[in-house]
């Protein structure tokens, strides 16, 4: 406990507002190391029950502590297939380093720089050798891991590759199935590639983390809809015993005020998705160029908006606005990704909710009108209602909006397939015992089951469908 938390060390802001490079930098070895030894091992560790994905964390940290980097990696994918991603991405404050002991009085282990730097440790990006498709340390072969080799054979299909279809996929193939993963897009990764900024979480990294889910067996399918070019019905008469729903939340929301339809509107969704799957960034090596204009307003509070925001700045926008209509205590987004948009020269407009947009004679988005908000009584999600005040209504210039306000789940599959009941807002309704959905053998979980939410929540969804899936599988004796 005398050991100082280290903080992650960054690049410095007048630079990396230039690029789209990754901004954290990660530990040293030795960093690493005295960081790891900052556990104190206690014998009834809650950080593991903070982790939806339950990776042993005093046992990898101990390893970390001892120098063992191998080990570490290899105690860590006994429950996490992602962990790189997870490093960079995972809101370990309000999970595992939310419930560790030191944070009673001092703060809490690293536990998210320390998983992300054994899982680059482990990367084939930190040696010369290692092609992109291969692991430093290599995975557990089927018999390594005790698998039972009669459920070789029986196919299972996952439907999205995003973290919870990814994960599901891993667990499932390392207990032995065979195991066909299908995408729509012509890229894997769901989230992690069209949502997630290179300088937040680096392509080539999901590039790797994929791979090594595919070296667990896992075949992987792109240009396949499921819903369109094949039906749920039509897996299971091609021989699949069971199907996971991982498709995600990939339905835009948008606030429904007067002039959502000019031209410099977005949804997040839409500009996320050309800038970093399309690489609009490195227009015109890639040709999806994206208009940003000088004066940009993003709507919401959440990681996407600060992303949204922060991409923005480095495409040249000179002025970039947060409009959020609670204040900074409500703000979901992690307080991390908040204090870098800071630090970039991100404008923050609390208490502002828009109620017109207002355009120039060709359309284009020219000003936006706001009412000045007051928090009341909390409403169902527990936070502040925001209230008008009267009388406050304001404008200001602005030439591009982004609506960064939540997204809803995928509507495709539920509205193909007639059997599936689905809630009101449009998730997929499950039994939170068995994960199944209104469809014996189909089971989901993900956004298109909660909406929107982070990504190791999926993770945690897909482990648990892969473990009752298995479990229904056992019952049927197949």
């Amino acid at each position: 406990m005398k050991i100082e938390r280290h903080k992650i060390p960054e690049r410095p802001v007048n630079e990396r507002i230039k690029d789209f490079e990754e901004v954290a930098l990660g530990y040293t070895i030795e960093t690493a190391i005295e960081e790891a030894q900052r556990c104190i091992q206690c014998q009834n560790p809650k950080c593991v029950g903070g982790c939806p994905v339950e990776i042993d964390i005093p046992a990898f940290l101990k390893l970390i502590a001892a120098g063992d980097m191998e080990g570490a990696i290899r105690k860590i994918k006994e429950k996490n297939s992602l962990p790189a991603v997870c490093g960079r991405v995972c809101p370990q404050e309000d999970q595992c380093e939310k419930v560790c002991i030191l944070g009673i009085k001092g703060k809490p282990v690293a536990v998210g720089a320390l998983e992300r730097f054994v899982a680059d440790q482990a990367s084939p990006l930190s040696s010369p050798s290692p092609t992109a498709s291969e692991n430093s340390f290599p995975s557990p072969s089927k018999m390594e891991r005790g698998v039972p080799m009669n459920r070789d054979g029986v196919r299972i299909a996952v439907v999205g590759s995003g973290p919870a279809g990814l994960t599901c996929a891993g667990d499932l193939a390392k207990l032995g199935y065979q195991v066909t993963l299908f995408e729509s897009l012509s890229t894997p990764g769901g989230v992690l590639v069209y949502g997630i900024p290179e300088f937040r979480l680096p392509k080539k990294i999901v590039e790797i983390e994929i791979d090594y889910v595919r070296s667990l067996g896992v075949e992987l399918i792109t240009d396949v809809l499921i819903g369109k070019t094949i039906t749920i019905e039509e897996l299971f008469a091609q021989g699949f015993k069971a199907v996971f729903i991982g498709s995600g939340a990939g339905l835009p929301q948008f606030l429904g005020v007067p002039g959502e339809n000019l031209l410099g509107v977005y949804s997040a969704n839409e500009f996320l998705s050309r800038v970093n799957l399309m690489k609009a960034y490195k227009f015109p090596e890639y040709l999806t160029p994206v208009k940003v204009g000088k004066k940009v307003a993003v709507l919401g509070a959440g990681n996407v908006a600060m992303d949204a925001a922060r991409v923005s700045l480095r495409l040249g926008a000179k002025e970039v606005t947060i409009v959020y209509r609670r204040s900074r205590k409500e703000m979901p987004a992690r307080a991390e990704e908040i204090e870098r948009a800071e630090e970039e020269g991100i404008v923050f407009k609390l208490l502002t909710a828009p109620t017109e947009i207002r355009g120039d004679k060709n359309g284009w988005v020219q000003e936006m009108e706001c009412l000045e908000m007051e928090l009341g009584e909390p409403d169902a999600s527990g936070r502040r209602r925001p209230v008008p005040k009267e009388g406050s209504e304001f404008v200001f210039p602005v030439d591009t909006i982004i609506s960064a306000i939540g997204n809803k789940p995928n509507p495709l599959i539920p509205r193909e397939t007639l059997e599936l009941k689905v809630e009101k807002w449009g998730g997929v309704i499950i039994n939170e015992s068995t994960r199944m959905t209104s469809i014996p053998g189909v089971f989901a979980g993900g956004d298109i089951v909660r909406g929107a939410a982070t990504v190791i929540s999926a993770m945690g969804d897909g482990k648990k469908a892969a473990e009752q899936i298995n479990a229904y599988l056992s019952k049927l004796g197949t």
